[in-house]
């Protein structure tokens, strides 16, 4: 069939409630060919641990794709369940199915499955695929492991109220092909969330862009609303963010049938199409759809309590529920009654063609086409649609973005270059943290903070009143008060965190069934069945702060977490409402705070906290209002802190729990006022008398968690990565100076002092869990880094390799750390997302993990003791090239590569209008000539107008003429100036002359001597021997000395990459970067009388691969290349298995 054909079936099967006939149908031609082999279940075949959700379930036929079994099922839910709810529950039974636990015995791969629910008008597709693990028995033969095998489930959202869009783009190609069997790696492409995440963002940002750019076209036209602006702070970056999180928000509530509801109906009956109601004026007339109708809903349908009338609405005569909560509040309190802000009509929906062949791209447009779900993607369970954490990554992106550096920001987009913009984000720090990584963060750090809780050395008084000691280091069980101090191991803990909500239905049929059956048995551990209520109350304990916190993730991943785990303790906990709301509640309230510099960024975390609260908001009877979270989630800069911490917060703090719940505006005004005056009030002057402005101090904004707990049990983040060079110039630079981090360096990064301030807040015993740079590895200004961390307990660093950030430029690391005593047993491993798609971070730990031991300040290295070993035999026999007699430039910086580097047909011109240029043109290669060993010359010459020879151009006219007739000399003058009018900027501002290079070149002599060049950003190296008077340009650097060709040799060789690889900074990238402060600390050895027979068969070699490339340069020198390695590992002395350990296959 064609693709239209193709669409038109996902159309008719997927915007229509379930239709077995058509399912089947649809079924049949995705995979072209399965065996119909059926079967229905219900009643008594249906485990009792599942009847509850599962009412029946029918196999409509198999299918193969010559590797894997995919069995295509139909489960129908019971009446009142949602396909919304009990997702682990629907995972799970299928889960047992494929297992061959009931249904048919046979072990199958995955399942193409419906879920439908008889009274809903939608449903859900999935493909659920096991992720087996095999054990081997002791006969010899491999059976899968039952213990902890989890499933995977990936659905997209159909029915009546949803469009295919998503679907189509994702099946139709698969669909239309009637020749193909899908491989399941296909189908599991097919519902990747990846593509339909890029796709969205895409739309995003032009929506963002447009609305911005209307907003401003308003301004610039009415001065009222631009006096408006101004006297509230306005801008109109942040006005169209939180624009469209607004609308983002409702897309997502609309779902829940919250709006639209008739005056006598129940919550959860209105329109899921409630906006693309009121745009089709089917609610109200109006005139400009944002001031008249989308301002009205904002902030007073939904911001102002009318449950005195039942929430009934009259101006859209319909109930609409009341939010409350800030996010409905006017950004910066604007006056929205009184001023006209008309944005037009058609940026909401139009009928405009997209490039995509789709009609209409205005807000409602777009967003129209995609599915939304209030769900946040688990790692185990994603669906194939608009989730709060997509809108979270989409926002992330847009924290780069501010008032003054919008048209930077346009400028990058323009340019269509696709690093632009991923150069942007690096200029301001923003790097968006993968979901695999939080969800792992946020576990990790809820197992060592229970670790910790749960085993630390505490005394307790006893009846008789003596003391009793709980030692973490025993295996205790002591009674006091009436109450057990339990001794749990961090492997029971682990069990909980990891796999609990696998095991949580066969707990319960345990505990149903009052004993332990051949059928079911305990896989939770004793120790955490019989201490669940104290887990829980340590849960419900816990503090967490992000200090940078971006769109929420963290926070809304600790959240999730700590509910999840508090969900599977319920089934050993009978007391009290334990319901997902509750918890969510209670941990928005008292365990989540969070602090960005950015006022966009605080609004977007605030509403993914609200939207994870409201998607388990079961009452329909009782919606409740949003809490506050201002002084939750706090804008302001976290590195600068006030000098002293006042006495008398209490009364603050009683006004902070007062105003969480608040829905009164007029209350909350007044209760805003009283907190504002106590907090920012001492900040208010803090601007003259210290020279920067104060925003947030956390002993003084969460006063609550200091003197209650005396610090944060949890601090976790992704601070921004910014070198603090770059703030030379900004007030920043010398106000981040003052407040005496131990830390500081000038050329250090910004997130070197947010380790600091992280640890600063940390109560004693807790943990800061990090993702940086990890540069602070290795660089130099990391030093000071590396030995505050030893002041403390670093407890685990994973080194993230290429390919965990989609954009990012800097290579990552987790670490773990413990305000504690160093008890230098610090878990380490290497991982990148090559070595496992599913970045599986355990299981490397697991396999590839070392305990690193005796740290220092010196660089950190994450390798086994041998490698360790070999790497210091490496330092003590060969002698840094920083002491030898060598001298390393960086080649010439014109500052003007187009005007100063000519060709061969140029120069021949120049020289000969006037022979004496030949005097200042020198041969010249770049950094993409430079090979291994050899170079490959472009033909290229450099004006060699060097400022340190004083030269006259008066006596070059051919240069000078050419110099001027063919560049502006606006753009040849090192000025500084810019001119944007004629799109050429003048060179940097020096004291040198027009004509001369930018930079001095006073070594300009060692380029006519024999050298060996290297290049920086190269996956190995590369260092080229090249003849006197060859020069090179700023993309490289160079090394004279009289043996250089066993300099290359030696640089060269696999023994000396390996060893950078232990010291470097990587790019990013997936390459090194062979700067010269990394090359000067090569340990190469002397030449000494003892080893110069090697040396000189080294020097012999490099001559022989010298000569081959100068006749061919793609000639292969590999047999000679590896001699010299023999060679080197000879002179250093390398054994088997050190050699073995250089060429990747010794053991790690």
């Amino acid at each position: 069939m064609n693709k239209e054909q193709a669409r038109d079936i996902i159309k008719t099967t997927f915007e229509s409630a379930f239709d077995r006939n058509k399912f089947i149908y649809f079924i049949k031609n995705l995979l072209n060919r399965i065996e119909e082999d059926p079967f229905n279940l219900h009643g008594q075949y249906i485990r009792d641990a599942y009847k509850q959700h599962i009412r029946k379930y029918e196999r409509v036929g198999t299918y193969s794709d010559g590797k894997n079994r995919i069995d295509i099922l139909i489960v129908t839910l019971q009446k009142e369940k949602s396909i919304e709810r009990a997702r682990t529950a629907q995972r799970n039974f299928i889960a047992g199915y494929l297992q061959g636990k009931y249904g048919r015995k046979s072990i199958k791969d995955a399942a193409l499955v419906a879920y439908v629910s008889p009274e809903e008008e939608d449903w859900r597709f999935s493909l659920v695929r096991m992720d087996y693990t095999f054990k081997q028995l002791p006969s010899g033969s491999v059976s899968v492991s039952e213990e902890f095998t989890p499933a995977r489930r990936w659905s997209f959202l159909v029915g009546v109220n949803e469009k295919s869009h998503t679907a189509q783009s994702r099946l139709v190609t698969i669909l239309a092909n009637d020749e193909h069997a899908p491989s399941l790696e296909e189908l599991e492409n097919a519902f990747d969330i990846e593509t339909v995440t890029k796709e969205f963002f895409l739309k995003y940002r032009d929506l963002f862009i447009r609305t911005k750019e209307e907003l401003d076209r308003i301004v610039k036209k009415d001065l009222k609303i631009k006096e408006n602006f101004e006297a509230n702070g306005v801008d109109t970056v942040n006005f169209a963010k939180k624009l469209l999180g607004q609308i983002v928000f409702l897309y997502f509530l609309q779902k829940k049938g919250w709006f639209g509801v008739g005056r006598d109906e129940d919550w959860g009956t209105g329109s899921k199409h409630f906006l693309r109601e009121l745009f089709e004026k089917k609610r109200c007339q109006y005139n400009n759809f944002f001031n008249d109708v989308l301002e009205p809903l904002f902030y007073e349908a939904l911001r102002i309590d009318r449950s005195s009338s039942d929430d009934y609405y009259s101006r859209f005569d319909c109930k609409i529920p009341f939010l409350n909560g800030g996010l409905f509040d006017p950004i910066g309190n604007y006056d929205w009654v009184h001023t006209d802000i008309n944005l037009p009509n058609t940026l909401f929906s139009n009928t405009r063609k997209t490039r995509e062949g789709d009609i209409g791209d205005g807000i409602l447009d777009i967003f129209d086409r995609y599915n939304f779900t209030v769900k946040e993607d688990e790692p185990l369970e994603k669906e194939v649609a608009i989730d709060p954490e997509l809108l979270g990554k989409t926002y992330e992106k847009f924290n780069a973005i501010r008032p003054d550096n919008f048209d930077e920001f346009k400028k990058a987009l323009k340019s269509g270059k696709s690093g632009e913009e991923t150069k942007f984000n690096k200029k301001f720090g923003v790097y968006y943290t993968p979901r695999e990584i939080v969800h792992y963060m946020c576990q990790q750090s809820l197992v060592n903070y229970l670790y910790t809780e749960l085993n630390k050395e505490a005394p307790y008084h006893g009846k008789d009143g003596t003391q009793i000691f709980a030692f973490g280091n025993e295996q205790l069980n002591l009674t006091v008060e009436d109450r057990t101090i339990p001794k749990i191991g961090r492997n029971d803990i682990e069990t909980l965190i990891y796999s609990g909500e696998q095991v949580r239905q066969n707990e319960a049929r345990v505990i149903n069934e009052g004993r332990e059956t051949r059928t079911y048995s305990h896989k939770m551990p004793e120790a955490i069945r019989n201490n669940a209520a104290l887990i829980d109350q340590k849960l419900a304990e816990i503090t967490v702060c992000d200090p940078a916190v971006g769109s929420g993730a963290f926070p809304v991943g600790m959240m999730n977490e700590i509910v999840r785990i508090r969900k599977v303790l319920s089934t050993f906990i009978q007391e009290g409402p334990r319901t997902k709301y509750n918890f969510k509640r209670h941990c928005i309230e008292h365990t989540l705070y969070g602090v960005d510099i950015d006022p966009g960024a605080v609004e977007i975390a605030k509403l993914r906290l609200w939207l994870s609260l409201i998607v388990d908001e079961d009452d329909m009877d009782d919606i409740k209002p949003l809490p506050n979270l201002d002084y939750k989630i706090v804008c302001g800069d976290s590195l600068l802190g006030y000098p002293y911490t006042p006495r008398g917060l209490g009364k603050v703090e009683e006004f902070k729990r007062q105003f969480f719940d608040e829905v009164d505006p007029n209350k909350k005004r007044d209760l805003r006022n009283r907190i504002d005056e106590a907090i920012f009030g001492l900040f208010k002057n803090t601007e003259g008398n210290l020279g920067y402005k104060i925003t947030i101090d956390y002993k003084i904004n969460f006063s609550e968690v200091f003197s209650q707990n005396g610090g944060f049990d949890v601090v976790i983040a992704n601070p921004p990565y910014i070198q603090l060079q770059k703030l030379r110039g900004n007030p920043l630079q010398n106000a981040y100076k003052s407040q005496n981090f131990e830390v500081h360096n000038a050329n250090g990064d910004i997130y070197c002092l947010f380790y600091e301030k992280g640890m600063d807040i940390l109560k004693k015993c807790g943990h800061l869990v990090f993702i940086t740079s990890n540069k602070w590895m290795r660089a130099a200004y990391g030093e000071k880094l590396r030995r505050f961390f030893l002041e403390y307990n670093p407890l685990q660093l994973i080194d993230l390799g290429p390919g965990i950030f989609d954009s990012a430029t800097v290579d990552t690391n987790i670490l773990i750390i413990q305000k504690n005593k160093n008890k230098n047993s610090l878990q380490a491993a290497t991982l990148s997302r090559e070595d496992d798609s599913n970045l599986n971070i355990l299981s490397a730990l697991q396999t590839n993990g070392v305990t690193l031991k005796d740290l220092s300040q010196d660089t950190w290295f994450i390798g086994s003791n041998a490698e360790l070993k070999l790497r210091e035999k490496i330092e003590r026999m060969g002698k840094p090239l920083r002491e030898w007699d060598v001298k390393m430039y960086r080649g010439v910086l014109t500052g003007l590569n187009e005007a100063f580097i000519i060709d061969t047909a140029t120069r021949d011109r120049l020289v000969a209008e006037d022979p004496k240029s030949a005097e200042i043109l020198k041969p010249i290669l770049r950094g993409r000539d430079i090979k291994r060993y050899s170079y490959e010359w472009a033909g290229l010459w450099l004006i060699a107008t060097f400022p340190s020879l004083h030269l006259d151009i008066e006596e070059y006219p051919a240069v000078k003429n050419y110099l001027l007739n063919n560049f502006d000399i606006r753009q040849l003058e090192q000025s500084g100036k810019k001119y944007p009018k004629l799109n050429i900027n003048a060179r940097k501002l020096t004291n040198n002359k027009w004509f001369e290079t930018q930079d001095t070149i006073a070594y300009y002599s060692e380029f006519e001597k024999e050298k060996v060049v290297w290049i920086e950003l190269v996956d190995e190296g590369r260092f080229s021997c090249v003849e006197s008077g060859i020069y090179t340009e700023a993309t490289t650097f160079l090394m004279t000395h009289s043996r250089s060709k066993y300099l290359a040799g030696c640089l060269n060789s696999s023994l000396i990459n390996w060893y950078f690889d232990t010291i470097c900074a990587s790019s990013g990238t997936g390459t090194n970067r062979w700067k010269k402060i990394y090359v000067e600390l090569l340990p190469v050895l002397p030449i000494i009388p003892q080893n110069s027979s090697v040396i000189d068969k080294i020097e012999e070699l490099t001559d022989e691969i010298l000569t081959a490339k100068k006749q061919i340069i793609s000639v292969d020198t590999q047999e000679l290349e590896k001699q010299i390695d023999q060679l080197v590992y000879k002179l250093y002395d390398l054994t088997p298995e050190e050699i073995a350990i250089v060429e990747g296959s010794g053991s790690l």
